[in-house]
């Protein structure tokens, strides 16, 4: 091949990959202009904040909404330039009630089969623990038996595991309260056996009502009941949306984002989801 014949054929890849590189970049912006429409119909993202789990969302001392679904929402935004609302929520429950409702275009909740006739969720981001909770002179050692006639369990109402314990206690009895930071109150005021929820939140009870030698009338059975994974998830049917956004949380936890996010926030005892595998 000649000089001139030798140029040409580079040129001529040259202008393929640009080529190319247009296309995939015109591919792009057509998911993100797709997931952007159905993320934002009423000209706003609105996302969905749940101040009952610990993990994933609390307020500071200036009451402005902090934690690691915020920090994601308001990066999923970014990305997606839309402006974007927070409406926070003192109850996955009411989560779930407002995505049916399609009051809200983004949560971040744990991923459930019931749950999902109504929303299309990402793989995890984040992984917790669901405890139990028991008086310090409980005759319960374990958490094979707590499920036994007798053993009234007190979860939040429509929580993931609230949802869990339904389909799994064959003989323990389930009693509600209104959200999860109001279990252990319950659990107190109508002495019964055992306090369910995410382990954080049970441990920052434990703490809460400690005496004055910082002693706590309860503990924790050993180990978890469940592992519970957190997702982003929108209303039934927002394909693009829910295919960006898959793509977007993967990202996230492979850039460090996620981790990054649990340490600046204080977070402990949650891990960050595996890599999706399919």
């Amino acid at each position: 091949m000649n000089g001139e014949s030798h140029r040409t054929s580079i040129s001529r890849r040259a202008v393929c990959m640009a080529g190319l590189g247009m296309l995939s970049g015109m591919g792009a912006n057509a998911a993100d202009a797709s997931a952007a429409a159905e993320l934002a119909g009423t000209g706003v993202l609105r996302a969905a904040i749940n101040l009952g789990n610990p993990i994933l969302a609390k307020r500071a001392a200036d009451g402005e909404l902090q934690g690691v679904s915020v920090d994601l929402a308001k990066e999923a935004a970014r990305r997606l330039g839309l402006p974007i609302k927070l409406f926070p929520f003192d109850a996955a429950g009411k989560v779930v009630e407002a995505v049916k409702a399609k009051q809200v275009d983004l949560a971040f909740v744990a991923i459930d089969p019931v749950r999902g006739a109504d929303m299309d969720y990402t793989a995890p981001y984040v992984i917790i623990e669901g405890a139990y909770l028991v008086r310090a002179d409980s005759a319960l050692k374990a958490n094979e038996e707590v499920d036994r006639s007798g053993t009234r369990v007190v979860v939040g109402r429509g929580s993931a595991y609230d949802l869990y314990l339904t389909r799994s206690l064959q003989a323990a009895t389930l009693v509600r309260a209104p959200t999860s930071p109001a279990v252990v109150d319950q659990f107190l005021t109508e002495k019964l056996e055992v306090a369910a929820g995410v382990k954080q939140q049970l441990e920052a009870d434990m703490r809460r009502l400690a005496d004055s030698n910082g002693v706590p009338p309860l503990r924790l059975l050993p180990g978890r009941f469940m592992a519970i994974e957190q997702a982003m998830a929108v209303p039934k049917g927002r394909v693009a949306a829910q295919a960006w956004l898959s793509v977007f949380i993967e990202e996230m936890k492979a850039s460090g984002f996620v981790a990054e996010a649990l340490r600046r926030h204080g977070i402990q005892g949650a891990s960050v989801a595996p890599p999706r595998t399919t």
